[in-house]
């Protein structure tokens, strides 16, 4: 972990409150090494068990998941579970304890999104609309529809920024609606933000138009939430031919 994501760990509340959560588990562990020896080293054995199994599905998403609070939220997941299962072995009281701390902790704090703002232009309602009537300077404008308040629109929140630096140009621009702020915008574009299976949207204008759209949900398929990537959103939108076009300036 770099120094600069280190910085960024320790200053999130988020963070801070799982660590200290994870923390005491300390400290109630050692309070149980007054457990008769039968039962101290069958805690041991589960310990030891659960930690296996903790550190094969965080190697899984490792592999598997492009950004950093994809892994990351995933994680402190696998580890919550992992916390109350052991804790249960331990108390059924102590499970409880810790299965209320992780709701309010859900209430109360949430995992924060992709700080980097590459070239995307944060846009209101209005902006967006003015931009597609009235022409913005570029031909392609790429639009983002999310709200942080949606996990998924969180962990996959490098997305659009990453792909802003690699394919801007004059041609092409990326912008970010957030309808979370903005839930009117929602309906004048189609989008439910009602339920996080439509969230993020990605939407494609040439000229003020509507010419293409990606969204985790299709209505037409039997399988929901299609994981999104960077890869996926490339190729849907052809971003490379875009670019392509741009330099040869067709």
């Amino acid at each position: 972990m770099t120094m600069t994501a280190f910085r960024r760990v320790a200053s999130e509340p988020y963070y801070l409150i799982h660590f200290f959560a994870f923390f005491s588990y300390i400290i109630v562990r050692c309070s149980a090494a007054e457990l008769p020896s039968p039962l101290l080293s069958h805690l041991l054995r589960r310990e030891i068990q659960l930690l296996l199994a903790f550190c094969v599905l965080t190697a899984v998403k490792f592999v598997r998941e492009e950004t950093w609070e994809a892994f990351v939220g995933y994680t402190l997941f696998y580890a919550k579970i992992s916390l109350a299962c052991i804790a249960l072995l331990m108390d059924y009281h102590l499970a409880l304890w810790y299965a209320i701390g992780f709701l309010v902790m859900y209430i109360i704090t949430q995992q924060p999104a992709f700080k980097e703002q590459g070239t995307v232009n944060y846009l209101t309602p209005l902006q967006l609309e003015t931009l597609l009537t009235e022409g913005g300077g570029s031909k392609f404008w790429m639009v983002e529809f999310r709200s942080l308040s949606t996990s998924s629109c969180v962990r996959s929140s490098s997305f659009f920024p990453e792909l802003s630096i690699t394919f801007s140009n004059n041609d092409l621009s990326f912008g970010t609606v957030d309808i979370g702020l903005f839930p009117n915008a929602a309906e004048k574009f189609g989008i439910s933000h009602t339920t996080s299976q439509q969230l993020p949207t990605y939407v494609m204008f040439n000229d003020g138009v509507e010419v293409s759209r990606l969204t985790p949900w299709d209505p037409e398929s039997n399988f929901f939430n299609v994981p999104l990537s960077k890869k996926l959103v490339c190729q849907h939108f052809q971003l490379d031919k875009l670019l392509i076009d741009y330099i040869h300036g067709k």
